[in-house]
């Protein structure tokens, strides 16, 4: 049997193509190859995606349009020009009854919209995952920056979190673990503490209790963090108290 090159299974994994001995191994080579894994992500995002196309709905009136233009199409006629271009031996051409084109073009016409409708839907999924491989990369290099210092906090509800600053990417990266979902219209909400006046730093995902999130914008000399319960869509200042204040490690 012709042993296939792992690096190249991303796509057929991603579409569950592979037997079930090939997913276990591929599996495994997922497991120390960060750029099958990333590459099996996006093309996992897009599948997914694509699979939830429905044809999309054609224009009003293309029905009787498509009627009444088929009445001006002239049906070819035995022995006439397409007889030549086989041979005057050769089969005759049957007829195109006018009721068949009908339904070629209705058919071409919704087809031709959902071949739209998906791959605006595919552009939406890559645009995503490109999105989330760059931030991936942005914490990552917080992480691994050599001047990244950590500073751990216990949060409400038995939480817990820690930030991590890099003074030389101007970033940092709120991890948090145990976080309860927030009420229904709400949403925790991150800031940077400009030493007492609070800059927004984006918003958490409601429905995850364990997620790293990158703080949106530079640190910029800001002394430390803080969460807040906020309105859905979050806030431009504070409306609650900080349910944690976490000062950046020095």
């Amino acid at each position: 049997m012709r042993t296939v090159d792992p690096h190249r299974l991303t796509g057929a994994y991603a579409l569950h193509a592979l037997s079930p001995e090939e997913s276990v191994r591929f599996e495994r080579h997922l497991a120390g190859c960060d750029a099958c894994a990333q590459e099996t992500a996006e093309l996992s995002a897009t599948a997914a995606r694509l699979g939830l196309a429905v044809a999309t709905a054609t224009a009003p009136g293309m029905r009787d349009q498509v009627l009444r233009r088929i009445t001006t199409v002239r049906q070819e006629t035995p022995g006439g020009p397409g007889q030549g271009r086989r041979g005057r031996s050769g089969p005759r051409a049957r007829p195109v009854s006018r009721w068949a084109l009908a339904a070629c073009l209705a058919a071409a016409s919704a087809l031709g919209g959902t071949a739209v409708w998906q791959h605006e839907r595919a552009e939406d999924a890559r645009a995503e995952a490109h999105s989330a491989a760059r931030t991936a990369d942005e914490i990552a290099a917080v992480l691994a920056a050599p001047d990244a210092k950590v500073r751990a906090a216990e949060l409400a509800g038995g939480a817990s979190g820690a930030v991590v600053v890099s003074r030389g990417e101007d970033r940092a990266v709120f991890v948090a673990s145990g976080m309860t979902r927030p009420p229904g219209g709400k949403v925790y909400q991150l800031w940077f503490d400009d030493r007492g006046g609070m800059r927004s730093a984006g918003l958490m995902d409601p429905g995850r209790a364990d997620q790293t999130v990158l703080m949106r914008g530079a640190v910029d000399g800001a002394s430390g963090m803080g969460i807040t319960l906020e309105p859905e869509g979050g806030s431009d200042h504070p409306t609650s108290a900080p349910l944690a204040r976490v000062p950046f490690p020095v």
